[in-house]
């Protein structure tokens, strides 16, 4: 702390933790905080964090709540989505997704009022500690970080409810008293997240109650629903036929999806400080969303480009995850990405039925490279010369017909 900080961005939502780093800064730092609240599409009202700043002696020209919604859905989820994208095979990268955005509207904010430095209420063992500093670096490379669980002594929550009481802090009810859910939640408008406390025994299984927006597969409708997703360039426009915003469709998927059960994920991830992390999420849209583009990408996209993105997804989800994501090798392979989603036109139809989701019609009338006159196990009319395969498969089989008569003169 010998380097003098004089105006600090810090990013609040107005809970016990983000309420205690408020103060904190200010005794331990004695500097001007400005408090930065994102409406990410968490699904909780942003404005009494307002009245929280203004009471903890923020001035009014320090406060700014921002509704990212429809940039955090166009300008992250959807160019993430254009990959295919999931980590270690799953996780479709709610949470990892929603920080560069944070972190990009705190280094604006910082610019703007002239701050050296930004706060997070991230702990020293999770990722978004990462996340938040290497894009506010990447950002604003001399910006100062204070990061108060890295530095300060208040390591539980009893002792955050203490200095709460100490500083006259306002803390939730049911905060106080114990109550609420028995561990962490992060919500946004792609996904909810649920990990820690009663959820870090692996082997625990949360009871249905849990779970916020998706209701169980046996509790779904007896009736499958058919729903048709248009989609232009790699992104969905359209939800059976009505165009709608990038905000405005994946909520709208949510609902449809959440209510036939679909998108719940119970997973033990590696986390990038080395631990592992066992987390829950409920990702119905986002699910809705990856199965219906791959489904289109399968008849719009050549067969060796699909290879190549599907070897480049591993690392383009882990680049996410790690918070690289303005990063130049990520935004070169954004461009590429982006360059295949070119002919991903088409539309594409989904059964969702129980938590299950089937494909059961693609079609696009300007890209399609499926040609039912080759493809054909009926008489194609010449199309498709069948004796021409006998050709290439010899070629390929040159190299282990030799070494199959290495090896059978070696066993003689």
């Amino acid at each position: 702390m010998s380097d003098k900080i004089n105006k600090v961005v810090l990013a609040y939502s107005g809970g016990l933790d983000t309420s205690v780093i408020l103060k904190w800064l200010q005794d331990v730092y004695h500097c001007e905080v400005v408090t930065f609240t994102a409406d990410i599409g968490q699904g909780e009202e942003v404005e009494p964090a307002r009245a929280k700043a203004l009471k903890m002696g923020i001035k009014k020209e320090n406060i700014f709540i921002d509704d990212l919604k429809e940039e955090f859905v166009r300008d992250f989820v959807f160019p993430m989505f254009r990959a295919n994208t999931l980590y270690e095979g799953e996780y479709l990268l709610g949470t990892s997704i929603a920080r560069p955005l944070i972190a990009k509207r705190m280094i604006d904010i910082a610019r703007k009022v002239k701050a050296d430095a930004i706060s997070h209420g991230a702990t020293g063992k999770g990722n978004d500690q990462v996340r938040f500093e290497l894009g506010a670096y990447a950002l604003m490379p001399n910006v100062k970080v204070i990061a108060p669980w890295r530095e300060w002594d208040l390591l539980s929550r009893d002792k955050l409810l203490a200095y709460a009481d100490k500083h006259g802090i306002p803390v939730d009810f049911k905060k106080r008293k114990g109550g609420g859910a028995p561990y962490s939640m992060d919500a946004n408008l792609l996904h909810i997240s649920y990990e820690g406390g009663i959820l870090e025994d692996p082997n625990f299984a949360p009871e249905d109650s849990m779970w916020r927006i998706t209701v169980s597969p046996e509790k779904a409708p007896n009736k499958p629903q058919v729903v048709e997703l248009t989609f232009a360039k790699g992104d969905i426009v359209a939800i059976d036929g009505k165009e709608m915003s990038p905000a405005n469709i994946l909520a709208s998927l949510n609902v449809i999806g959440g209510k036939h059960g679909i998108g719940r994920l119970d997973m033990v991830e590696n986390r990038y400080v080395g631990m592992k992390s066992r987390g829950c999420y409920e990702t119905p849209g986002g699910s809705i969303i990856w199965k219906a583009h791959r489904a289109i990408e399968s008849i719009t996209m050549d067969r060796e480009v699909l290879a190549l993105k599907d070897d480049l997804m591993p690392r383009y989800a882990r680049l996410i995850y790690n918070g690289y994501w303005f990063s130049p090798e990520r935004k070169l392979m954004q461009v590429l990405i982006d360059e295949s989603q070119k002919t991903v036109n088409g539309k594409v139809r989904l059964k969702l039925y129980k938590g299950t989701m089937m494909v059961v019609g693609r079609e696009s009338k300007t890209d399609s490279l499926f040609d039912m006159k080759i493809s054909t196990f009926d008489d194609d009319g010449g199309a498709y010369n069948q004796a021409d395969a006998a050709g290439f498969i010899k070629l390929n089989a040159l190299r282990m017909r030799i070494a199959g008569n290495l090896a059978k003169s070696r066993r003689k």
